[in-house]
Formats: structure tokens, C-alpha cells, sequence
């Protein structure tokens, strides 16, 4: 299964606590793309995704902004 968040606007924290909070709520092996705004954003989730053992596929820039792609690996 593949479901999409749209982080754009949203501040370092909170954009990391909705990614993870949506992580838990999927299967292994689920995808989650998601949508960060440059700096902050781009910069802290891609690390926290791996420090806490997911699979990060795929980092795109699409203008102002970066299309994550994130498999879910670990338990739920």
C-alpha cells in the first residue's frame, strides 16, 4: 500500500512527528510519500527516517520542495 502526506509549510519538528505517527499506522513494507519543504525540513527527515530504520527509496526536488518516498521496515 502507498499513501501520501503533504508536509509542505509544516516546521521542524512537527513535520518528523507526522511522518512517524503515519509510519506507525502502516504494515511493513508499506510506502509513504511525502511532500517537505527545502532547509530544515529536508535536512532532518531523511536522517530520523534512517536512524529509526526505514527505507529511504527516493529523495526528488521538485522546485521549492522534495518528494520523499519511504518504505516502512521494523516492527509495527
Amino acid at each position: 500500500m502507498k499513501k501520501f502526506m503533504d508536509l509542505r509549510g509544516t516546521c521542524c519538528p512537527y513535520n518528523w512527528v507526522k511522518v512517524k505517527l503515519e509510519l506507525e499506522e502502516v504494515d511493513n513494507g508499506d510506502q509513504l510519500e511525502v511532500l517537505l519543504d527545502d532547509g530544515e525540513p529536508i535536512r532532518n527527515v531523511p536522517r530520523s527516517v534512517t536512524q529509526e530504520g526505514h527505507a529511504l527509496l527516493k529523495v526528488t526536488p521538485e522546485g521549492e520542495h522534495f518528494r520523499l518516498l519511504i518504505e516502512k521496515r521494523g516492527e509495527k
